[in-house]
């Protein structure tokens, strides 16, 4: 069980389905792929897969961290997620310097991009800053061998 904090509401999230991060990427997947089954763009297969491919590992490590019940691991899966989103604002860079679309296309793929990535780090930061462990260790308790210091080297 995740929980998110919006508008100063505390809400249980259940599945990553009702994620605001995995809804907004998954408009921006559909956005893209959309543009690439256009034009110029349809025919470079390489740019064309890329694009789709980066959209769709958004998406996908958002689904897979917040699968892995552990907080840790979670912010480890938007940490890539987020570099996906990168990855496809630079590939819509290629396209707009190639005149696959125009620069009002650009500038609103661009812009949705970057919200989303703005929003997986903001997330990401909560989540950095929480106590909550995720189910995978919400109950496990320290081990003694774990908490003694390491031993001061001797010289």
């Amino acid at each position: 069980m995740r929980t998110l904090i919006k508008r100063d509401i505390m809400a249980t999230i259940k599945r990553f389905e009702d994620l605001e991060i995995w809804q907004l990427a998954r408009e921006v997947e559909n956005k893209v792929y959309e543009e690439t089954q256009k034009g110029k763009l349809a025919k470079d297969y390489k740019l064309r897969d890329q694009m789709n491919s980066a959209t769709g590992s958004i998406m996908d490590n958002i689904a897979e961290g917040f699968g892995r019940s552990s907080r840790l691991e979670f912010i480890q899966f938007l940490s890539i997620s987020k570099g996906s989103g990168n990855e496809l604002q630079s590939q819509l860079y290629r396209c707009r310097d190639r005149k696959y679309f125009d620069e009002l296309k650009f500038e609103e793929l661009y812009e949705i991009t970057d919200k989303l990535c703005r929003k997986i780090f903001s997330f990401m930061d909560y989540l950095n800053k929480s106590s909550i462990k995720g189910q995978k260790f919400a109950n496990r308790i320290a081990s003694p061998q774990l908490q003694t210091p390491n031993p001061k080297p001797q010289i």
